[in-house]
């Protein structure tokens, strides 16, 4: 089963990772993958797994190796220290990528979802109020009932609607104006059922642009989100659905 997607998220970080964060905020994705790597720190190997995770969604296709580069980043940081969240974040957010390419069977197959899930519940103990990480339980929840349907998604890995929802409200929450959040649950909800949450999406795209945004990615994604909007008011479900799945990174 597919996970969710993931979003771009804006985290605190240690004083001398300021400079790696400054990098990637600026939109020097290359630039801070490298220095962030290279600090051999487990913020800055965070950092450049955040740095990949934006470099892959602004190419054109989906890129598995661009993926696999943010996911061996994010293991590096959950390795140097496996209390930090951003790791565990970004590897999950990573999984949950890759399995929308490889596809459902493989994804099932080295069980993304449940490891998945073991890292957001990691991020979760680590900072219980990380409003990323809340939004990111929330989408994998929506993703696992939306793939398997309610009962195999409750009786294989304990994911509920219920839940679903009810994470995605606590990290409005906790970060109201924050642009990656709200436009994550819209495309959460616009990829699972969009006529049933057809106000909620509505409202989370709103929210979404007009916020301001704190990095060059965030600002990117708010071009997405108007999209997704103008779309949603339209007659054409079609092209709703189909410009979903393409900003979700499954391939054609």
């Amino acid at each position: 089963m597919k996970v969710f997607l993931c979003a771009a998220l804006l985290m605190a970080t240690p004083a001398f990772a300021d400079g790696f964060f400054s990098l990637y905020a600026g939109g020097k994705y290359d630039e801070a993958m490298r220095a962030g790597a290279a600090s051999n720190s487990a913020e800055g190997f965070a950092i450049a797994a955040r740095a990949a995770m934006a470099d892959a969604a602004l190419r054109p296709e989906p890129c598995l190796s661009c993926l696999k580069r943010a996911e061996d980043y994010a293991r590096h940081a959950v390795a140097a220290d496996t209390a930090l969240a951003d790791g565990h974040i970004w590897l999950a957010s990573a999984l949950g990528l890759e399995g929308r390419i490889t596809g459902l069977i493989r994804a099932r197959l080295v069980n993304s979802p449940g490891e998945a899930k073991d890292h957001l519940d990691a991020a979760l103990a680590d900072d219980p109020r990380n409003a990323y990480a809340l939004a990111a339980m929330g989408g994998w929840n929506i993703e696992i009932v939306r793939a398997g349907g309610a009962f195999l998604a409750r009786t294989l890995y304990g994911a509920k609607e219920e839940d679903g929802l009810s994470f995605f409200d606590r990290a409005v929450a906790a970060a109201p104006g924050n642009v990656a959040v709200r436009y994550q649950i819209a495309l959460s909800l616009s990829g699972y059922k969009p006529d049933a949450f057809r106000a909620r999406i509505a409202g989370e795209l709103e929210a979404a642009i007009a916020n301001v945004p704190q990095t060059a990615y965030e600002k990117f994604i708010q071009g997405r989100a108007a999209e997704l909007l103008a779309l949603s008011k339209g007659d054409d479900s079609r092209a709703f659905a189909a410009k979903v799945r393409a900003f979700q990174g499954y391939p054609d």
